[in-house]
């Protein structure tokens, strides 16, 4: 293990510090240095469960099981084989409890969530009903007593401050091995499995690899505190691995704070100074321990480290900061490829008859493609042809029925996309699929360090990697992401998380580049820029690409695959395709200055339904929005424009209370607030329909429909029938039994819509209506939106722009978080020039 970081260093000190001092404050409160001895074994179990718990997402149930496990060894061992021996023991405890862990993880990591939760539970319920009822081998009520904790290297253990000693120096060096885990390569994979498991897979890292070592570790670390602790007491008793213990540890690490190094030894001694001193009082302490650790969840779910950050921020306040994309820079010319796109050899990716059923519908229908070692292949179609399902296929996440995908002369393994990802075939997502928590640096360096030999380093400082350092900080240069890198993800605009997405599959230097809807949600000139972008790469590499930007597919693609229900319809070059009648009749539709052209003049009302006044938002401590003033008609459509990062999105969140507001107010038909709560708007009339649909997944169009008006209807008010949802969207009367997961994203989109319509609605509140979908589904969707104009007071965010100004009365323009133009529609959608002026410059 190289030196320790100044950040490490601070928190050894304090860690040392705190072990001096513990034991003439517990002894100068009363108690013993049992209790101190106690108080730091409870600590270490706490840091050993934190890293499953606060650094991995995985919540054990009965982690107790491990420190007892590793007391009951210890005990046996002693007692039975080296009775003159107190380390041999404590040695070999930990090797049973090491092993155990390694047999135990691997069975129950195959399954997730709260599956994983109950087996520990289970495991530990069945460790106690052994330890309980095998009464020849661990005492069974009794427990096994005698234990003698003998000398070590001439120090004699039975001396309590000797003891003590030697215990905090264990636990000195258990605290630099934590700490160095969650500060190597191996700790920062596992935060992002924490926060977006299936990503985690998708840019090359054996997700069940990290768990099962983090298991391993977690569990070895409590059973040494459990066998030091049965020392402490001389005696191992089944109370040491019951189901009320492994609370007790999972209490510790949550008042303390999960997610910080420091939470559970915070923990560890609140616990046991509550437990030593109220049970002086009564017997039930328990009851009022779970009264405050009931209270910490409610109202500090960081625990007594959250509490201290609040208290350093009062005196010490962050600075707010502009919007996440500020300050971000772009090269006036297109940066060459960054060395490292290239160092794979270059494979052709062949798809051979490939066929894929869900249930009843058959998503992808014997299907070949060829995707050239270099040059770009598209792969277009209506909304539900089964592109994405491909897509899908070929990344590894499920598996075909039939047919075969070869890259090279090497199979690609079904439904592993890890190992997909590991032989060259990266993909970005539809829907943006980010680590949203991490910073835009802290995503590419993940995908970079995936293809890095030390990524599974436990000792290795993160930040020693200069090799991916120096590729992370190619990447983000050639992204154009420059000056935004320290951004949260969650921060950034929905272009700027495009970018990213993208960024994340460049980091695994594929063979074979998957892009799903890269230029999805990007404004005009960032969809040229990052069009450029993707040429430049398919000059180099091979690159798949699925995009309903038509123009920019005939503009940019070498080959186009037409697809239609499952199937390919034709293939062939752009020419080909954009000549064939059968493709312009089920995809291209009329065009969007056909749909222009039929909307007719409206005369909204002119009663004011919707004011914002003086609205300023945040993210965080990015200040996003300004000033925001502005009213909406009755029945008026208000065209939210402005480049990718100037706060449009944000302005829907603030009015529906997802964003924080800092001042200013939002009046709607009369009900005036200046602390929006989602729920109290919804019910209020404003309807909310996000970027990326958001549907409950795993119900049908019906359950959506109807958990669409839970508490959104009230008697003589606005929501609407399904007779007149079908009226708007027929589709959706065919759909209405049908899984919302199975549906098309345009037809996902129609029920998005629908199910904000089906409440009392005032203001409906469309973002990004229009994004993902094909020109035919396009077409569609407008309609739709078309048939509410004067219905519903809509306000709506799209990069579409002829559509976005065909369809409003009016507009409202923002510039960097700012309202730069306010006036009618119809002249920016008829004047260019007008339009760059407003919205480009």
């Amino acid at each position: 293990m190289r030196h320790l970081s100044s950040q490490e260093l601070k928190i050894l000190l304090m860690v040392s510090v705190g072990l001096v001092v513990l034991p003439f404050v517990l002894r100068a409160g009363g108690l013993t240095m049992t209790s101190a001895v106690d108080c730091v074994l409870f600590a270490m179990a706490g840091l050993g469960l934190n890293l499953l718990l606060g650094y991995n997402g995985l919540v054990s149930f009965g982690h107790a099981a491990w420190f007892g496990l590793g007391g009951y060894a210890l005990a046996i061992l002693q007692l039975r084989f080296f009775p003159q021996s107190s380390l041999i023991p404590l040695g070999l405890a930990f090797v049973v409890v090491l092993l155990s862990a390694a047999l135990i993880g691997a069975l129950i990591l195959r399954r997730r969530g709260v599956y994983f939760s109950l087996l520990t539970l289970a495991f530990s319920a069945l460790i106690f009903t052994v330890a309980f009822r095998w009464t020849a081998l661990t005492g069974g009520e009794n427990g096994l007593g005698g234990i003698e904790r003998r000398t070590w290297f001439g120090l004699d253990l039975n001396h309590p401050i000797t003891f003590y000693v030697v215990v905090a120096v264990l636990a000195i060096l258990i605290t630099i091995f934590l700490l160095r885990i969650v500060n190597s390569p191996f700790g920062r994979v596992l935060v992002a499995i924490r926060e977006n498991e299936q990503r985690a897979r998708f840019i090359g890292f054996p997700v069940r690899k990290y768990q099962l070592i983090a298991f391993v570790i977690s569990a070895s670390v409590t059973g040494i505190a459990g066998a030091l602790f049965v020392m402490n007491h001389r005696i191992a008793s089944a109370e040491l691995v019951s189901v009320p213990f492994s609370g007790e540890l999972l209490a510790m690490a949550l008042i303390g704070g999960m997610r910080s190094f420091i939470g559970p030894i915070l923990g560890a001694i609140f616990f046991l100074l509550f437990r030593e001193y109220l049970s002086q009082f009564t017997e039930n302490w328990l009851f009022y321990f779970g009264i405050v650790f009931v209270s910490f969840i409610l109202l500090s779910p960081a625990g007594l480290a959250g509490i201290g950050h609040r208290i350093y921020r009062w005196f010490r306040p962050e600075e707010t900061r502009a919007a996440a994309m500020a300050d971000r820079k772009v090269a006036a010319q297109p940066l060459p490829l960054p060395e490292f796109l290239g160092s794979r050899e270059r494979q052709a990716l062949e798809v051979v008859s490939v066929t894929k059923n869900f249930g009843g519908i058959k998503a992808v229908d014997n299907v070949s493609l060829l995707v050239k070692p270099k040059g770009l292949h598209a792969l277009i179609g209506p909304n539900g042809a089964g592109k994405t399902s491909l897509f899908n296929l070929i990344s590894g996440q499920f598996p075909a029925d039939s047919g075969a995908i070869r890259l090279g002369d090497a199979s690609v393994v079904m439904a592993n996309p890890t190992l997909a990802c590991a032989r060259g075939l990266c993909r970005s997502f539809q829907i943006t699929n980010l680590f949203k928590s991490l910073s835009v640096r802290e995503n590419l360096w993940l995908s970079v360090m995936a293809r890095d030999p030390h990524r599974f380093s436990l000792l290795r400082h993160a930040e020693q990697l200069e090799q991916t350092r120096i590729e992370t900080e190619a990447l983000i240069r050639f992204l154009g992401v420059s000056g935004m890198e320290s951004a949260v993800a969650e921060d950034l605009s929905y272009g700027g998380q495009r970018l990213v997405d993208m960024g994340l599959a460049l980091g695994g230097a594929p063979s074979v580049l998957l892009l799903d809807e890269p230029l999805a949600g990007l404004s005009a000139a960032e969809r040229q820029r990052v069009g450029q972008l993707i040429r430049q790469l398919a000059d180099h590499l091979g690159v798949l690409l699925v995009e309903h930007d038509v123009d920019r597919v005939f503009e940019l693609s070498d080959k186009i695959t037409v697809m239609s229900q499952g199937a390919v319809l034709l293939e062939g070059d752009a020419q080909t395709v954009r000549e064939n009648s059968q493709v312009r009749e089920i995809y291209i539709g009329s065009g969007t200055d056909a749909l222009a052209k039929k909307v007719p003049v409206s005369m909204p009302s002119d009663r004011t339904l919707l004011r914002v006044s003086n609205l300023e938002a945040y993210y965080g401590k990015s200040h996003i929005l300004s000033e925001i003033t502005f009213s909406a008609r009755d029945g008026e459509i208000i065209a939210v424009l402005g480049r990718n990062g100037a706060g449009k999105s944000t302005l829907l969140k603030s009015l529906i209370g997802l964003a924080r507001i800092g001042s200013g107010s939002i009046e709607i038909d009369g009900f005036i607030t200046s602390a929006p709560m989602p729920e109290v708007m919804a019910r209020r009339g404003i309807a909310f329909v996000p970027q990326g649909r958001r549907l409950f997944s795993g119900l049908t169009v019906k359950d959506n429909l109807m958990l669409g008006r839970l508490r959104r209807q009230n008697p003589g008010g606005t929501g609407w029938s399904d007779d007149r949802i079908f009226s708007i969207f027929p589709r959706l009367k065919e759909r209405y039994l049908v899984n919302a997961d199975v549906l098309s994203g345009g037809e996902q989109q129609m029920v998005a819509i629908a199910r904000a319509l089906a409440g009392d609605v005032k203001v409906l509140l469309l973002d990004e209506p229009f994004e993902g979908l094909s020109p035919a589904m396009t077409e569609e969707v407008f309609n739709a939106v078309l048939r509410l104009k004067g219905e519903v007071t809509t306000l709506i965010v799209d990069h579409n722009l002829d559509l976005a100004l065909a369809i409003a009365d009016s507009t409202v323009v923002l510039d960097r978080g700012r309202i730069s133009h306010i006036g009618p529609a119809l002249p920016l959608l008829q004047d260019l020039t007008l339009r760059r002026e407003k919205l480009w410059v």
